[in-house]
């Protein structure tokens, strides 16, 4: 099966070969005939699926075979990264057809965005309070919206959004189609899409477990020793481009700067941050001038850079969902990626959590020639491996 046999428009083709897309996956195969047939929708896969292009090809379709001057999709997510993703891809998929699309968030000035909708847009992406924010200043005109889709509704729940979205939901004409895309669908968010969606159609694959392209390993290990094993891990065979996930931003940055210090090629990204601090921190990720990314979990959604073969739990998550969130940045599209958590004494139970979503026990590694005892932070050989190429610490 290849992308030709949804019959899209011939100038989305063009868009989807620029894109490197040659055949389907299984979310798009089984949600795109549906979005284009015009049902709402509950899609529930994984991370690293194609979650994105299953909804924006549709809607894309549906522009290009009905051209208009008004914003007709509106996209939700819970994050800029995200957004911002969704808004590149956008522009890639649509280059052909003309497409007009805006991505609105915070952390940056209002004045170019209001400005850009009033040129004109026919999809916007959008984080919820900025996109309040712009229509309480009368800048969106939402009355011929055709398409909304939430994105990651499960974060949405989690940060605290849903009162936003049923306020957005007030805002947009009845008549229209839905659809909700996420990596899991919990409670809140089924409830919440009974009371709006119109005898959706449910796709789900594979949905709450990693991806099976992803190894994973536990390296036990004390809460004092965790940095000199990171280091060493880091300063081992050449692995790739490796995502190193924190509990707390203060954490990630202190992280950063300790591998940085140690020689590696580093950044950090994490909500205090301002945009464009960490929109640069990605981008430099993205394009290979660091080579590792320390984060909180606010990059477990929207990070979406090729070829990460590594993420490194260095503080295990809360729960089963964050951690699946957090390893779908690797062995994505079917590409195969390495899942390693650094595991103190405290962090049994989720690990017995993570072994039923995975289906089997997950193997416990110690590091050859690596000193359990007592070791010093940092006496490992700095500069060692192919990270150390330049020490720049994106603040």
């Amino acid at each position: 099966m290849d992308f030709r046999s949804f019959a899209f428009h011939p100038r989305i083709l063009s868009g989807i070969e620029a894109a490197g897309y040659t055949h389907p996956t299984p979310i798009q195969q089984q949600a795109i005939p549906a979005i284009l047939e015009g049902h709402d929708m509950i899609g529930v896969a994984q991370t690293g699926t194609g979650k994105t292009a299953a909804f924006m090809l549709p809607i894309l379709h549906r522009l290009a075979e009905r051209p208009g001057d008004h914003v007709r999709a509106v996209v939700l997510a819970p994050t800029r990264e995200l957004a911002e993703q969704i808004h590149q891809a956008t522009r890639l998929l649509g280059r052909d057809i003309g497409v007009r699309s805006v991505a609105l968030y915070g952390g940056v000035k209002k004045r170019p965005q209001a400005a850009a909708l009033r040129r004109g847009v026919d999809v916007v992406i959008a984080c919820p309070g900025r996109f309040l924010d712009l229509d309480g200043d009368r800048a969106l005109d939402l009355s011929h919206v055709e398409v909304l889709v939430l994105d990651e509704a499960d974060r949405m729940c989690d940060m605290g959004f849903l009162p936003d979205i049923r306020r957005i939901l007030a805002l947009l004409p009845n008549d229209r189609q839905t659809l909700f895309f996420s990596a899991t669908m919990p409670p809140e968010i089924r409830r919440l899409a009974q009371g709006i969606l119109r005898a959706p159609v449910t796709v789900q694959v594979d949905a709450g477990v990693p991806a099976k392209t992803v190894s994973h390993a536990f390296y036990p290990i004390t809460e004092g020793r965790k940095r000199d094993l990171l280091l060493a891990l880091l300063q081992g065979p050449a692995t790739g481009r490796v995502l190193v996930f924190t509990r707390t931003k203060s954490r990630a940055q202190s992280l950063a700067s300790f591998l940085s210090g140690a020689g590696l090629n580093v950044a950090a990204i994490e909500g205090d941050m301002s945009q464009r601090d960490r929109q640069g921190a990605l981008d430099g990720f993205r394009s290979g001038e660091y080579e590792i990314l320390v984060a909180t979990d606010v990059a477990a959604r929207g990070i979406d850079v090729e070829d990460i073969t590594h993420v490194i739990n260095f503080d295990l998550p809360d729960s089963v969902d964050a951690y699946t969130h957090r390893v779908g940045r690797t062995g994505r599209l079917a590409k195969t990626g390495h899942a390693l958590s650094l595991s103190a004494p405290a962090d049994r139970l989720l690990r017995s959590w993570v072994e039923k979503a995975v289906g089997k026990p997950i193997e416990s590694r110690r590091l050859p020639g690596f000193d359990y005892g007592g070791a010093v932070a940092g006496e490992a050989r700095p500069g060692s491996s192919r990270f150390a190429r330049r020490a720049r610490l994106r603040r």
